[in-house]
């Protein structure tokens, strides 16, 4: 984009945006490496954070005479989309957006780039209309692309089935041969099926996929956000051979049909791998698959990234720098349990530890670290699993769930031992797990001198900004008292800067969902709503007297733990989230 350099420098001080000083300051300094233009000034008054990208953008826009047009939002024709191919469009940030007979109007981040613009007149023989853009319209289309290729994905697979023949047995026999599963897994159709459904769900971001046999179909379902959904129904005919393609996939028995069968395979889609766990049970009408994605590298999550804050980050922080102890997350399947783990261990994975781990099943393989699967067929449970475990010199060990009392005894000896170790419990909340582990036949002194920090948590689903924003009433604020401390709560917003000093709860801001191009329910994500229980002197004692669940959580309570149901109110004050949500979540 060739402007005058004086046109420029004329609109950007009348704007007011840059002050004549700033703007001389940035013209010297872009001339230093010996190329006086326009577009060096532009990107020093960007980099010292004097105007936006997005500014930058508009006003070249004005000056050039191009239109500028803003896409977030606004839902863009898939037929006019699709004429830009997604890997074009995602590489060369162009994007098509209006059409007519004659021309076609593609919004970009760059109007000088002219081999995109030619590559797209050849490609659709219209004359290229380039508007100006900014990087959240672009972002906003993209996404567009993802979603509507689930009508393209359903064609396709659609399609495939159609060509399908159910298969039966063969000569009259009762049963269909192995050679005759692995044949008819392997034609063309059912792959094309399969990895169109596999490819789907990583585009979806989905965390499950159903395939369900009804009676006289085959249903398709996605777990998305937490949330199940239909996403096609498929001829009865396809079942048996997209059941035999995912068990060629996992190396499972094809023949085995009566007894359920565990097994796991991966795919690597935009250079990014997908574990698939997978999971067949017989039923009535056939067999049910479940398979749950696992993305292969969970580095660089952080806790505050998991929606941890304030004095409960600080909790967790001071028992993972301790040498010994324990560290406990409960919650239900499915409440990001592990994944909480995963991310602690891999703060904690540097060269100068040892860290071990046995689980069930593997979810992510992390580097320098000794995973091991329990098999509980040949009899290695997590109780000998463990056992094994503390001979091999870890610092730190991870034992995927305490179930039964053998391995609760072992992991409370191995942490008295010299060893930090992390687990998991299924408890409805933080002060629950203790109880649970006193059922378990842990003797209550041994709890107190070895659990440091006990971690209880759900997923509520994040909103696709932007939200629509509203004020409670105080009808509402009442309503909300009855269930949650609210003087708590914003003492917290206080006391995090989240929202200022002297506010109420009538004037603090929360947002509902609104649908959007990208966001077909409002929601985009998820983030942990937690409760952390830290081990104090008092509730010590509690534990030693035989407290209920509800003295304990009192006492913590007291000293400062967000309960669950108010660390999300705190989140939907935040904007993350809404009060709806929360309260869906934590009353299932």
């Amino acid at each position: 984009m060739y402007i005058q350099k004086k046109q420029l420098k004329d609109f950007i001080i009348d704007s007011g945006l840059v002050s004549q000083k700033a703007f001389d300051e940035a013209e010297e300094e872009s001339s230093k490496d010996g190329e006086d233009t326009e577009q060096d000034i532009g990107k020093v008054l960007v980099s010292k954070g004097l105007i936006s990208e997005d500014d930058l953008r508009r006003m070249q826009a004005y000056v050039l005479g191009i239109p500028f047009v803003d896409l977030k939002g606004k839902k863009i024709d898939f037929e006019v989309l699709s004429m830009i191919p997604e890997p074009i469009a995602r590489n060369s940030n162009i994007v098509a957006f209006k059409k007519d007979d004659k021309t076609l109007e593609v919004a970009m981040l760059d109007t000088d780039d002219l081999a995109a613009i030619d590559f797209v007149k050849k490609k659709v023989n219209l004359k290229i209309l380039p508007r100006l853009t900014n990087n959240a319209s672009i972002k906003d289309a993209l996404l567009q692309y993802q979603k509507t290729l689930k009508a393209e994905f359903g064609d396709i697979i659609k399609r495939e089935a159609d060509t399908i023949k159910d298969i039966s047995p063969s000569n009259g026999s009762e049963k269909v041969s192995e050679g005759e599963l692995k044949k008819l897994a392997e034609d063309l159709p059912v792959v094309r099926i399969v990895d169109s459904l596999l490819r789907h769900a990583i585009i979806q971001n989905a965390s499950d996929i159903h395939i369900e046999p009804m009676e006289k179909e085959v249903l398709i379902r996605y777990r998305i956000d937490g949330i199940l959904h239909d996403a096609m129904t498929l001829p009865k005919s396809a079942a048996s051979s997209i059941t035999a393609r995912i068990k060629v996939l996992s190396k499972l028995k094809l023949d085995e049909k009566r007894l359920p069968q565990d097994g796991r395979f991966k795919v690597e889609v935009n250079k990014e791998k997908v574990s698939f766990r997978v999971s067949i049970l017989p039923t009535y009408f056939g067999e049910k698959t479940v398979m749950r994605l696992l993305k292969e590298n969970i580095s660089g999550f952080s806790l505050e990234g998991l929606g941890f804050h304030g004095e409960g980050l600080e909790r967790i922080h001071r028992a993972t720098k301790l040498k010994t102890g324990m560290v406990l997350t409960t919650g239900p399947t499915g409440s990001g349990k592990t994944t909480t783990l995963y991310t602690i261990l891999d703060i904690l994975n540097t060269p100068d530890v040892n860290i071990s781990t046995v689980e069930d099943p593997v979810e992510y393989q992390m580097p320098r670290i000794n995973q091991t699967q329990v098999k509980p067929a040949i009899g290695f449970t997590f109780a000998s699993g463990l056992r094994s475990l503390v001979r091999q010199d870890p610092d730190i060990i991870m034992v995927g769930e305490i179930r039964d009392e053998e391995t609760a005894s072992l992991a409370v000896n191995a942490s008295l031992t010299g060893h930090l170790v992390f687990s998991t419990l299924h408890t409805n909340s933080a002060a629950g797990a203790i109880p649970r582990l006193l059922d378990m036949e842990a003797e209550p002194f041994l709890l107190v001198s070895t659990i440091s920090v006990i971690v209880a948590q759900r997923l509520v689903r994040k909103i696709c900004p932007p939200g629509e924003k509203y004020f409670l009433t105080n009808a509402e604020i009442e309503k909300l008292k009855e269930s949650v401390d609210l003087d708590k709560v914003l003492d917290v917003l206080k006391e995090e800067n989240i929202v200022d000093k002297k506010v109420e709860w009538e004037k603090v801001p929360f947002y509902k969902t609104k649908e959007t191009a990208g966001c077909e329910d409002g929601y985009s994500g998820r983030i942990g709503i937690h409760e952390i229980l830290g081990m104090s002197s008092a509730i010590k004692e509690l534990i030693m007297k035989g407290a209920t669940t509800e003295d304990i959580e009192n006492q913590a309570k007291k000293e400062g733990m967000l309960t669950m149901i108010e660390d999300g109110i705190f989140k939907a004050a935040q904007g993350l989230t809404t009060i709806e949500e929360v309260l869906r979540v934590v009353s299932e």
